[in-house]
């Protein structure tokens, strides 16, 4: 395993269609419930908790098990009551399935897998672990939003990366707990949800004009 490699699979610049997302920040400064960098704190330490677990636990062990991306495909189905943040996963997977074929030999997933999916099946590819799977999903559950939140509110970016740099052990802590569980049964994987980030995503996708796709 290649330090750089893992380094390149959770950049944001990847093109991978990461940036016209906002996993779900953008209804929410629109409800008014984050304007500052100390709501943004908040913020994404619920997805730390809830969106962050879940994703690196299923990226983890999409990497882990390569023949199971069916049936962990179909879990995540289940954990997203959303239909809008269910289509914006898969329209993540693809886009990223698409830049990791570029770069490595992937196997068959399917044409529109959750984006944890894919991402688990590129790390797999890439010769990575489960547990460095884990971190590169959970750091990019966190570092997504915060851009989002940059140029949604004109956040001082200085600020705002001061603030990843904090949540950082708290995004290892979690990637490590996720890992742990990467090789349990789909049904028992992590199901951590966030209600608010589901309806806020529905009232969302009914927007005439927004800045982000989700």
């Amino acid at each position: 395993m290649s330090l750089a490699t893992l380094l390149l699979l959770a950049d944001g610049r990847l093109p991978s269609g990461g940036h016209a997302h906002s996993a779900g920040l953008e209804a929410q400064v629109s409800a008014g419930r984050v304007r500052t960098v100390e709501d943004l704190d908040g913020f994404l330490r619920g997805k730390l908790a809830t969106g962050a677990l879940v994703n690196a636990a299923f990226a983890a062990a999409a990497c882990r098990s390569p023949g199971t991306f069916a049936a962990l495909d179909a879990g995540l189905d289940a954990r997203t009551p959303s239909p809008a943040l269910r289509k914006a996963s898969r329209a993540q997977g693809r886009a990223l399935l698409r830049a990791g074929r570029a770069m490595w030999p992937v196997a068959a997933i399917g044409r529109e897998p959750h984006q944890p999916v894919a991402l688990g099946a590129l790390a797999s590819a890439a010769g990575l672990t489960p547990a460095q799977t884990a971190v590169a999903a959970a750091h990019g559950t966190i570092t997504g939003p915060a851009s989002a939140a940059v140029r949604l509110l004109g956040l001082d970016p200085y600020a705002v990366h001061a603030l990843l740099a904090r949540l950082a052990p708290e995004c290892d802590r979690i990637a490590e707990l996720a890992a742990t569980r990467s090789g349990d049964p789909v049904d028992e994987l992590p199901a951590a949800g966030a209600p608010l980030l589901d309806i806020g995503a529905e009232h969302h996708a009914t927007w005439e004009v927004r800045l982000f796709a989700s």
